[in-house]
């Protein structure tokens, strides 16, 4: 038998909900394993186009780590990471941007626009919305650090209805091309964009407080906890660039972020829709 009563309770809850979403910017990060896995692309897909169908105002910021490091193998260059950042030279870089700008954007445009999706692809370079510059002034490390966004061309987009898939490279303003962490951009761009929430899709659980132990799973915490996890070195690795940029969103005024598991099905609707438990929510309080 249907419960329509049911039904209803969580129409009353979702309705407000959703009323208080469509009035603001949400950025999401998608990567990590779930861009490997064809069946967790289309639920993601298929989320995104929902939650655009109803109205809210998304950013698409992807990253592409497991391709670039399946691409760079095929050239016998060996990827190599330094906390949690890839290490990247000239030949990297010329990998990483074939990938990034050239292969996945090209193709996550193209499953949102086969759904009726008027997505635009992206990169940092584009109108030069991103200005970059080395991470440490080295000529021969082309990671690079955000200068500035300018949140014109996105705002333009979103407003008019387009979704923006943003790929994490960006240059100078003499042209020198870099290679940004795909966390560390969604990031700044939800500072910029005055967002009200960032969600980083990744494939793990969340953060945990013991490596590799699901059931450890912290699923709330506040800037003081997450700073004392960092000091303790709990939160290491591919986890601190995510963590630090949730940081820095919330100190610029983004009210929540979140760190959910994007092997889950459906976890951005969870996440976003529900109050169901999907990874960790850091919160300034």
């Amino acid at each position: 038998m249907i419960d329509h009563f049911g039904t209803i309770k969580v129409l009353k809850n979702f309705l407000p909900l959703l009323g208080t979403l469509k009035k603001n910017t949400i950025v999401i990060k998608f990567g990590g394993a779930a861009m490997t896995d064809i069946t967790l692309i289309h639920d993601i897909i298929e989320d995104i186009v929902l939650l655009h169908n109803l109205g809210l105002k998304l950013i698409i910021v992807h990253g592409g780590g497991p391709m670039i490091n399946f691409w760079l193998n095929k050239i016998n260059i060996k990827p190599m990471f330094e906390n949690g950042l890839r290490v990247t030279d000239e030949k990297t870089l010329e990998v990483v941007e074939m990938v990034l700008c050239g292969k996945i954007n090209g193709e996550l445009v193209n499953l949102l626009n086969i759904n009726n999706v008027q997505a635009i692809g992206l990169s940092g370079k584009d109108a030069g919305f991103i200005i970059a510059n080395s991470i440490d002034n080295s000529p021969s490390n082309l990671i690079g650090k955000i200068i500035s966004i300018d949140p014109t061309l996105i705002n333009l987009l979103i407003n008019n209805n387009y979704l923006p898939v943003v790929a994490p490279i960006a240059s100078n303003l003499r042209g020198q091309s870099y290679n940004i962490n795909a966390d560390i951009v969604a990031g700044e761009i939800a500072c910029a964009m005055n967002a009200h929430q960032l969600i980083i899709l990744t494939d793990t659980p969340g953060i945990l407080l013991k490596a590799s132990d699901p059931t450890t799973l912290l699923s709330s915490l506040d800037i003081i906890k997450v700073k004392t996890l960092i000091h303790q070195n709990v939160i290491t690795g591919g986890m601190l660039p995510k963590v630090n940029c949730c940081l820095k969103a919330i100190s610029q005024g983004t009210s929540s972020t979140h760190i959910i598991d994007g092997r889950v099905p459906h976890s951005l609707l969870l996440s976003l829709l529900t109050d169901y438990t999907i990874g960790s929510t850091i919160r300034s309080c």
